[in-house]
């Protein structure tokens, strides 16, 4: 899915995320999935995930599998 144009779609963030900055953005991508990008550089690289990898990834942040 490397066709995603990060300009064409709807970012959100975190309403958890703080004034520095600091977090990921999540776009729906119309039934193909969802993009992350990192919100300080919005031109960088993005993740896509179809729907089951999305439910994974999802799954795994919830249960802290990317705690620091």
């Amino acid at each position: 899915m490397s066709d995603i144009d990060p300009s064409g779609v709807i970012w959100r963030k975190s309403q958890q995320s703080g004034t520095n900055g600091n977090c990921v953005e999540v776009a729906h991508l119309s039934g193909r999935g969802f993009a992350v990008r990192d919100s300080k550089d919005r031109g960088g690289p993005v993740l896509v995930f179809g729907g089951p990898g999305w439910i994974a990834f999802v799954a795994a942040v919830k249960g802290g599998d990317f705690d620091l």
